[in-house]
């Protein structure tokens, strides 16, 4: 399960995410979601871009402030950060795939059996790339681009996750459940 940062997991205001640690402000409705898709087996990867580290607005140490938080308060396995910006031309910042596929690798996990939740086209975008599912939250920041799913709040992001989990009767009777 790959969870965009800012705007799922974070109150992110605006257009920027936050650059300071007193600006971050974790989303206290994802701890019962994502507490339920952890239950159920599920990895539970933060991925976010965060170009404001190599442009300088962001201090480093923030951006670890702010992940140590989400650690403390979330059931997450990992976050995964790319800090460049678009010009970098960087294969880790959505929409490109890289973020995904280190995880995958980190964490040896099936990525045609992997969901991504954001709010954001972008990773819907890298999602598709990779053969992930990408369920969006209802947000102007959807764009009009590829996304599988869009829902109005991450309480029914999770109840499509087991709707679609139960359509896989094949796998989950065989006993390999190695869903993200």
């Amino acid at each position: 399960m790959f969870l965009e940062r800012d705007g799922i997991l974070n109150n992110a205001d605006g257009a920027q995410p936050p650059n300071r640690v007193e600006d971050f402000h974790i989303n206290q409705e994802a701890k019962e979601p994502l507490n339920l898709l952890k239950e159920a087996g599920f990895l539970l990867i933060a991925t976010t871009n965060q170009p404001g580290v190599c442009q300088g607005s962001t201090p480093r140490r923030d951006i670890d402030l702010m992940h140590e938080l989400l650690r403390r308060t979330l059931p997450l396995d990992d976050i995964l950060t790319c800090p460049h910006e678009v010009t970098d031309d960087c294969p880790c910042r959505k929409p490109r795939p890289g973020l995904f596929q280190e995880a995958a690798f980190k964490w040896h996990a099936e990525l045609d059996r992997s969901y991504v939740i954001s709010d954001k086209w972008q990773d819907a975008e890298a999602a598709h790339q990779v053969g992930c599912i990408s369920l969006l939250i209802n947000s102007p920041k959807n764009g009009k681009g590829h996304h599988d799913f869009i829902l109005n709040d991450l309480n029914d992001v999770v109840g499509r996750i087991v709707q679609l989990e139960q359509s896989r009767p094949a796998l989950a009777d065989s006993g390999v459940y190695a869903a993200n």
